[in-house]
């Protein structure tokens, strides 16, 4: 590879790493031709982009966002493909539903907002991640409860048992 395209690879890389919240680092080696663009094709159906690079490519890119993923340039040996995501568990279904037929490909390892993931089986803890909108939707329904619990409870008849008993205390207080 040129020099040029080599530090082509890298910009691009770098860009890639430096707008990404979540990427996964994969080996999905022995895969035949076939079975790898059946596998692409997954994957950009799911909004995911795979890329395949040079190792040191991908290390020397990720030297140059910054500081913070020193944890993952052990991962960065043999073939290595990388899954740009715009959240931290579709590309760990995305391996999983392909792993029905085979083993690969094989996780190396994840980096999900600021927290990295080393090893396969890590699979389906990333899997069960919850996207931030799921998460702000069970927070809300969470905060929404005990309100709605209270002013069910007053618009209940027993809601006019309790407004009795505070007018009945009011006037003792009296």
């Amino acid at each position: 590879m040129e020099k040029s395209k080599k530090n082509q690879e890298i910009a691009d890389l770098k860009e890639k790493f430096s707008n990404s919240t979540y990427f996964y680092i994969t080996d999905s080696s022995t895969l035949t031709v076939e079975k790898i663009n059946k596998f692409r094709r997954l994957c950009f159906n799911s909004g995911i982009e795979y890329r395949v690079s040079k190792n040191t490519l991908i290390r020397k890119a990720l030297e140059q966002v910054g500081e913070g993923y020193e944890a993952l340039y052990p991962l960065l040996n043999g073939p290595t493909g990388v899954m740009f995501s715009t959240d931290g568990a579709s590309p760990a279904k995305v391996i999983k539903e392909f792993r029905k037929d085979g083993t690969r490909p094989v996780l190396k390892g994840a980096y999900i907002d600021s927290s990295i993931f080393v090893g396969d089986d890590q699979l389906t803890v990333l899997a069960a991640l919850k996207s931030k909108k799921e998460l702000l939707g069970e927070i809300i329904g969470l905060l929404q409860s005990p309100a709605k619990n209270v002013i069910g409870a007053l618009q209940a008849s027993s809601g006019q048992k309790i407004a009795g008993l505070l007018k009945t205390l009011e006037e003792r207080a009296n």
